[in-house]
């Protein structure tokens, strides 16, 4: 009895021992990819990727783990990638100020927004994100420096540090890439820090969070500001990629692209929207140059993924027996 006892016993013990390394080798496996990725794959597509990717993360931030529903995150991509092209085309900046100033704008527009829409929740609070969204599209399509339906175009990419020439692929490929893993390092970061576990009480149950003595309207819109700032990274960095800034960056229809993604691939979970993400612009991609629609076979596998998998895809495997032999629950 005590001989099965001490193997029932140990058994977790070596899963748990097991689940280090074998994230490690995942994660360094990654890394391994996306390093010789370029030289296997288009560079541009990898570095939309990239950009949708740490799109969804961000916004992940705010519906993942702070359990708050935002219709209106275009805004934040769509308005730094007006505010680097223009800092870069207009003002001559160079493209690591021309970014930042998009971070900042982002982040900017995020407190107010985010001031104005955590006043309300659920269904009032997506609402009021995408009615303040739909006054900034509209901003963007009468403000001067847009220029409008014809948008932002031909985007200088100009020398990172004054030294790196992003003109050349691979190098603005390594440049998008450290990037993203700088902006996935913060969300990892911001996740796993003290107010990120009070991000995920105020989700779970927010009357308990306030019974406890936080400020909920203080950490909601802190998390909305860091998640607007990140999405704002991304958006600045697909301005230089692409080389224009457009209204499709702000439509409401670029806000539900970034939901179907972070759904798709799993919400609260850090890997997910990028999972969902990567799905989403490959079939894009795919489907660009055939006679079938894109967004109906979008939709259809949507469909199928809410269906079958109603965490995400990486949501369910994380609750899978494998995902949890490997310690990912």
């Amino acid at each position: 009895m005590s001989h099965s006892t001490h193997s029932a016993d140990t058994a977790p013990t070596r899963t748990l021992a097991l689940a280090g390394p074998i994230k490690v080798a995942i994660l360094v496996g990654a890394l391994a990819f996306l390093l010789v990725a370029p030289f296997l794959l288009y560079p541009i597509f990898l570095m939309k990727l990239l950009c949708f990717a740490l799109f969804a993360a961000a916004f992940n931030l705010l519906l993942g783990y702070t359990g708050l529903l935002s219709f209106g995150h275009a805004t934040f991509f769509g308005g730094a990638a007006y505010f680097t092209a223009h800092a870069v085309k207009v003002w001559g900046w160079p493209p690591e100020f021309g970014i930042l100033l998009g971070v900042a704008g982002a982040a900017g527009l995020g407190l107010i927004m985010g001031a104005i829409a955590i006043r309300r929740q659920g269904i009032y609070f997506a609402m009021i994100t995408l009615a303040l969204s739909q006054m900034f599209f509209f901003f963007c399509l009468q403000a001067g420096f847009t220029h409008g339906e014809d948008g932002i175009q031909s985007v200088p990419r100009g020398h990172l540090l004054g030294v790196i020439d992003l003109g050349n692929s691979t190098n603005l490929y390594f440049t998008v890439l450290g990037v993203f893993l700088i902006g996935m390092a913060l969300i990892w970061r911001f996740v796993n820090s003290p107010f990120g576990m009070i991000l995920k009480s105020i989700r779970e149950n927010e009357n308990r969070a306030i019974s406890l003595g936080y400020s909920v309207a203080r950490y909601k819109l802190g998390a909305f500001v860091m998640s607007a700032a990140l999405t704002g990274l991304a958006g600045g960095m697909k301005a230089l990629v692409f080389q224009f800034a457009t209204l499709t960056d702000v439509s409401w229809q670029m806000s539900g692209e970034v939901i179907l993604m972070t759904l798709l691939g799993g919400i609260g979970t850090l890997i997910g929207p990028v999972f969902g993400a990567g799905l989403v612009v490959t079939l894009q991609n795919t489907l660009a140059t055939s006679n079938v629609p894109v967004t109906i076979i979008t939709g259809v596998v949507f469909m199928v993924c809410v269906l079958l998998f109603r965490r995400g895809l990486v949501g369910e495997f994380y609750a899978s027996k494998l995902g949890r032999m490997l310690g990912f629950n």
